[in-house]
């Protein structure tokens, strides 16, 4: 009978020198955490990662906040959590192909929006506006290392870099967080154009675009990741042909324009950002209606930083609850 390794860690580090490509990141060669623990016996650096975020309560907090269509009462429209699914999804496939590290780009794909405010771009824009600088990479970010348990998650150097870096035009430290890069807009224009679609706010894309990438859902897909692979194969970057990137460009404008600014998928836009404006205000006066842990936060981190912070993590339905009631009456409802 074959003996079984004593430590399965190991065997799945050689197996990324046997199988991956030379321009993986490899578990064995991490920059290591913010601060020294021992090692899994059974999973990677990067599998580790993976498994705290998906075990986190900022993870779970996802399913209740906007992607795009505000509390939509479809039971089909996208959330930030199936968001991150379908992002992690798209590279993993990408990465896969490439025979790049797959365990690091789920755990960057997985954690790079837990920073994401309720009322999805709306709440990110208002508390940007209050306190003159707010984005949700950097405070996914800081999730991952302040605020989750009260010290940070712990996580490697390469899955915090690859989620501070996923937003269009970062350059992430590795090839996986390139990845994780393409396919977070890969999978929200497509899934938008769908939630689009179905909500009657568009009723087509470009015939360019159409033509050039595909004319559902699953063929755009699979026309930009199936270009990613092509164009990177065997390379130490990671790339769209020219001709996908600028037809991808053409898809994103077109959905900035129709959809994401001053649609009717917007129009409720206005009140969750009062709501955002209200809370913040009554939370700068009171900090110790925030919760248990606002005392120390507001020591730690300073008041405004603490409201950014508890604001920043609530849900749509939790934002909700709160404006009621600190702002309307008690038993409103009932009259």
């Amino acid at each position: 009978m074959e003996e079984k390794p004593s430590c399965f860690r190991q065997e799945f580090e050689k197996r990324e020198y046997e199988l991956l490509s030379e321009y993986a990141a490899k578990a064995a060669e991490s920059r290591g955490r913010q601060r020294p623990m021992d090692p899994c016996a059974l999973r990677t650096d990067f599998q580790r990662d993976r498994d705290r975020i998906i075990h986190c309560k900022s993870f779970r907090r996802l399913k209740h906040k906007t992607q795009v269509f505000l509390s939509p009462e479809g039971d089909h429209y996208r959330t930030r959590l199936t968001h991150t699914l379908e992002v992690s999804q798209i590279a993993r496939t990408i990465s896969r192909c490439l025979y790049l590290n797959e365990d690091l780009t789920e755990a960057i794909a997985l954690g790079h929006d837990l920073g994401h405010t309720p009322f999805g771009h709306a709440g990110e824009r208002v508390l940007d506006e209050l306190t003159g600088h707010f984005e949700h990479n950097e405070q996914s970010l800081r999730v991952v290392e302040e605020l989750e348990n009260g010290t940070g998650l712990n996580l490697t150097f390469e899955v915090r870099d690859g989620i501070l870096n996923h937003k269009k035009g970062c350059r992430p430290a590795t090839l996986e967080g390139l990845v994780v890069n393409y396919a977070d807009r890969i999978a929200y224009i497509n899934h938008d154009i769908d939630d689009a679609l179905r909500a009657g706010i568009i009723g087509h894309i470009p015939e360019e675009c159409a033509c050039g990438l595909g004319r559902t859902h699953g063929a755009r897909i699979d026309t930009m990741i199936t270009d990613i692979v092509r164009s990177s194969m065997g390379l130490p970057i990671i790339r769209m042909s020219s001709a996908v990137e600028v037809l991808t460009e053409k898809l994103r404008q077109f959905m900035f324009t129709n959809v994401y600014l001053g649609s009717t998928a917007k129009e409720e836009e206005g009140k969750a950002e009062n709501m955002i404006r209200m809370l913040f205000g009554h939370f700068m006066e009171e900090p110790s209606t925030m919760g248990p842990d606002a005392k120390h936060h507001v020591e730690e981190y300073g008041i405004q930083q603490a409201v950014t912070d508890y604001i920043a993590g609530m849900t749509d339905r939790y934002a909700v609850k709160l404006f009621r009631d600190i702002y309307l009456p008690k038993g409103w409802e009932k009259y």
